[in-house]
Formats: C-alpha cells, sequence, structure tokens
C-alpha cells in the first residue's frame, strides 16, 4: 500500500473527457482501433498516478495500448470506470491487468451496439431527416440546426456516461473486491460481448459458394443442397473462427488476415 494517497481530481476526470471526446477517432487503425485515443486522453491520469513509479507508468501504457473499441460517447462508461480502476490500483488495491482488461473487453461489444443503435442509428437519422428538410428549401438553417443539435444531445449523454462510469468504478471497486461480484461481473459482460460479437459476425461476414455439383443427371448447388443443410451460415462461421485462429494462436497482424 502507497504511503500517500493518489486522489484524481474532477479536473483531471473531466479533461480526460474532453481528450476522449475529441480525439478518441483521431489515430484510430486497424491494429489498435481506439487504443491510443485511451492511451491519449488518459496520459495526464497515467502521469498523475503512476509517474513517480517509472514501471508502473510503462506497463499501465502498455495495459491501455491492447485493442479496443467501442461506441465512444455511451462508452465513455467503461472510460470512466478504468480511470477509477487505475486510481484504486495505483493507491494499493488489488487490481489486475486482467481485471482492467477483462472489464473492457467485456464491456466495449455491449456498449457499440447500444450506441451505435441509439446514436448512429436512430438520432442521427433523425437529425439529418430534420436538416435535410430544411436545406432542400434552401433554408441554410438545416445544416447549423443539424450540427447545434447534434453537439447539444451528443454532449450531455456522453459526459453523464463518463462520469457516471467514475463514479461507479469509484464507488464499487471495494466492495466488488470484497466477494464474488467482481468475477460475476466480468463473467457475464464477457458473455454478453461474446453474443454480441456472435451476432455481429452472422450479420456482417457474408461469405457462400456458387459451386454446383453434378452427379449424373442430378445438380446440386453447394450452398443451398448441402451447406445449408449442414448449418446455417457454415462459411461465414468458418472465416470468422479462421480468422480468430491466425490473430489468436498465429499471431497475425490484423492487416495481414484482412488480405
Amino acid at each position: 500500500m502507497n504511503s500517500k494517497e493518489k486522489k484524481l481530481t474532477k479536473r483531471d476526470v473531466v479533461k480526460a473527457f474532453w481528450k476522449w471526446t475529441f480525439f478518441s477517432h483521431a489515430n484510430y487503425n486497424y491494429e489498435r482501433l481506439e487504443a491510443t485515443g485511451v492511451v491519449q486522453s488518459m496520459s495526464h491520469v497515467i502521469k498523475k498516478l503512476y509517474g513517480d513509479e517509472p514501471e508502473e507508468y510503462k506497463a499501465c501504457i502498455k495495459r491501455h495500448m491492447l485493442f479496443y473499441n467501442t461506441e465512444p460517447h455511451f462508452g465513455g462508461i467503461i472510460n470512466g470506470m478504468v480511470i477509477a480502476m487505475e486510481e484504486e490500483r495505483a493507491n494499493g488495491a488489488p487490481i489486475t491487468d486482467d481485471v482492467i482488461n477483462g472489464i473492457k473487453t467485456g464491456l466495449m461489444g455491449p456498449f457499440a451496439g447500444i450506441g451505435d443503435t441509439l446514436w448512429q442509428g436512430t438520432l442521427t437519422p433523425i437529425l439529418l431527416a430534420f436538416g435535410i428538410s430544411l436545406g432542400i428549401q434552401g433554408n441554410l438553417m438545416g445544416p447549423l440546426i443539424y450540427t447545434l443539435l447534434m453537439f447539444g444531445i451528443m454532449l450531455p449523454i456522453a459526459y453523464f456516461m463518463w462520469m457516471k462510469g467514475y463514479e461507479l468504478g469509484q464507488s464499487g471497486i471495494q466492495s466488488v473486491l470484497n466477494g464474488d461480484l467482481l468475477r460475476t461481473v466480468i463473467t457475464g459482460a464477457s458473455a454478453m460481448g461474446a453474443m454480441v460479437l456472435g451476432a455481429l459476425s452472422a450479420s456482417f461476414v457474408s461469405v457462400s459458394s456458387p459451386l454446383v455439383i453434378k452427379i449424373g443427371e442430378v445438380q446440386l448447388n453447394l450452398q443451398a443442397d448441402i451447406l445449408d443443410k449442414l448449418l446455417l451460415n457454415l462459411l461465414p462461421l468458418t472465416i470468422t473462427l479462421g480468422t480468430l485462429y491466425l490473430l489468436k494462436n498465429k499471431q497475425f497482424k490484423s492487416t495481414t488476415v484482412l488480405f
């Protein structure tokens, strides 16, 4: 246990929120997606918590450079929780890398699904329809109103989620660590994340075979007559599992697998 408590101020947490809001996708890439955005947004937090411990400082940066991707506004609740967890860890709480990464990887998929559905799939089209309807009439207020409404609705939601995450993480860590709740939360979040990713894979990985097998006078469509009857979406599942195998077991780069 460190003799001197390391305490983040509200200003530290809010500063991280603004850095995340404006730069979460500044270095978005297929290797780590939003990971560098996480590190950049938390850079002053990491320095404050671990600045006097060079090894812990480097370990924290390395910990948050792992693959991370979520919807940045609703998913900000995860970042808030992680900041609180890092604060507790810096003060001696037995929070391991696996616990922090488990929270991130377990929750990023569900909150990406929630955020994309409510924000990009619902609210944005409604606001666009409103702004475009004004714009096509020659009213320059169309794009202006759209922009103002986007920021006017987005920022309060994102700020609330971020601060709520920090509040939950800060107040709940000790009670969670004292029981089996943490394991339950991680298992539940991981299971939910796996289900969401599985559903997304089934929806977005589209692969089919045009091969037709001729046996005498009989013609069999490989996709419709054989594969679909064995297991629906067998080829997309095979591609997905093969990709996972190359990334996890063979340590292929994601960009290599894409090609």
